[in-house]
């Protein structure tokens, strides 16, 4: 089992409702198991497409998932919730992002680990303190 983190967000409909969904689908899913919640944060998008603001946190997970497999079990819960991909940084009911795979290092061109985002996101900084990692 791999120790990964994965950022969770939503600014679509009932945000917390959202979010305690795609927890509950990821309980749920073979080859995952759901370790713990950092706290969830009120944040504003970052985008320059008119949108609400978000709530976002950091979900530590273990799985026996390969990366390709994670993903593709990610993109499988944001649809069952509702996600339509229509342009980069759209609005949406959930977003699930891995932002650590162990120590692995991905450079593809649709999965990039550590997550290229990372710096630039307080709520994740500030999750990856709660929940332990460094």
């Amino acid at each position: 089992m791999v120790t990964c983190y994965i950022g969770i967000g939503s600014n679509l409909g009932n945000r917390r409702q959202y979010i305690s969904k795609a927890i509950e689908e990821l309980k749920a899913a073979k080859g995952i198991r759901f370790k713990k919640s950092s706290s969830i944060y009120e944040t504003e998008p970052i985008s320059a497409i008119p949108q609400g603001p978000f709530l976002n946190g950091v979900l530590e997970i273990e799985t026996s998932l390969d990366p390709r497999t994670l993903l593709n079990e990610l993109n499988v819960i944001e649809t069952r919730l509702g996600r339509v991909r229509t342009v980069k940084n759209a609005p949406r009911t959930i977003d699930l992002d891995i932002l650590y795979y162990g120590d692995k290092i991905i450079k593809e061109s649709d999965l990039i680990v550590p997550h290229p985002g990372i710096s630039k996101r307080e709520f994740v900084l500030k999750g990856l303190r709660e929940l332990g990692k460094k």
